[in-house]
């Protein structure tokens, strides 16, 4: 793969996770919110910072499809919580890190297991402290196991 190519799903994979955040804060009706980052969020320049052209048919399919499977992918996430602990004791951001990566490790057989699992603690470190990386890399290295279980 490119080093274009990986950037710019590397983008798309960070623009996900702020979509799907943004819905689970508001609501805002798929559609409408894909044409907003389409228009004003991928490859834009905000505050001074320019942003990577995302590949935007890999962003919408993480996307609408994260969000079409979304209770499959709860349960499994809710599934792999430790005792005591549900999804909705999980904060917002860690919520739609978790979806877009298992999203990904069901949905997205075309990207490998590792690539998805370190794209995703990637994002994480934009948020949390290594801690919580982690925890994404052990969670999503579980649903691996189960999703795709002869290449995890």
């Amino acid at each position: 793969m490119t080093q274009t190519r990986s950037r710019s799903r590397s983008a798309a994979r960070l623009a996900t996770v702020q979509a799907l955040y943004q819905h689970d804060m508001e609501g805002t009706p798929l559609p409408r919110l894909l044409k907003e980052f389409h228009e004003h969020r991928l490859g834009a320049t905000i505050e001074d910072a320019t942003y990577h052209d995302a590949e935007q048919d890999f962003f919408d399919d993480l996307v609408t499809g994260a969000d079409a499977r979304r209770d499959e992918i709860d349960a499994l996430i809710a599934s792999r919580l430790a005792e005591g602990w549900t999804l909705e004791r999980l904060d917002r951001p860690m919520r739609a890190i978790l979806r877009a990566g298992a999203y990904e490790l069901l949905g997205r057989a075309d990207v490998p297991v590792a690539s998805v699992i370190s794209e995703y603690v990637d994002v994480a470190h934009a948020f949390y402290d290594k801690r919580q990386s982690g925890f994404v890399n052990g969670l999503l290295d579980a649903i691996a196991k189960e999703a795709r279980p002869a290449r995890a």
